[in-house]
C-alpha cells in the first residue's frame, strides 16, 4: 500500500487503510528515520492528529509536515502495517 505526501505537508490515506486501521481517525505520528510510524488512538479525548476526510468514499488528510524532517520530498511513499507494533510504518527516502 501507498500514502501520499502532498507539498503543502498532508499525508493522505486511502479509505481501505482509513477504516481498518484508524476507525476513530485520530493518530499519534512520530518520525525515526527512514521511517514515520503512526499509531492509532481510540478516540480524540486522547489528543493526537486527526484525519480529516477528504473524498465522499472516505479517503482523509493529516497534516503531517510537523513530525518530519525539513526538506522532506512531497510523494508517494510505501506504507506496511505491522501488527506487533500496531502502527502503519511509511518508509521515506533515505537521508542523505
Amino acid at each position: 500500500m501507498e500514502v501520499e505526501l502532498t507539498a503543502d505537508g498532508y499525508l493522505r490515506l486511502p479509505a481501505a487503510l482509513v477504516q481498518a486501521y484508524f476507525p476513530a481517525r485520530v493518530l499519534v505520528a512520530f518520525y525515526e528515520a527512514p521511517y514515520l510510524q503512526l499509531l492509532p488512538l481510540r478516540g480524540p479525548q486522547a489528543g493526537g492528529l486527526l484525519l480529516k476526510q477528504r473524498t465522499l468514499p472516505g479517503d482523509c488528510s493529516v497534516l503531517i509536515w510537523e513530525a518530519l524532517p525539513p526538506g522532506t520530498p512531497p510523494g508517494c511513499y510505501p506504507a506496511e502495517w505491522l501488527a506487533a507494533q500496531g502502527a502503519l510504518v511509511v518508509r521515506m527516502r533515505d537521508e542523505g
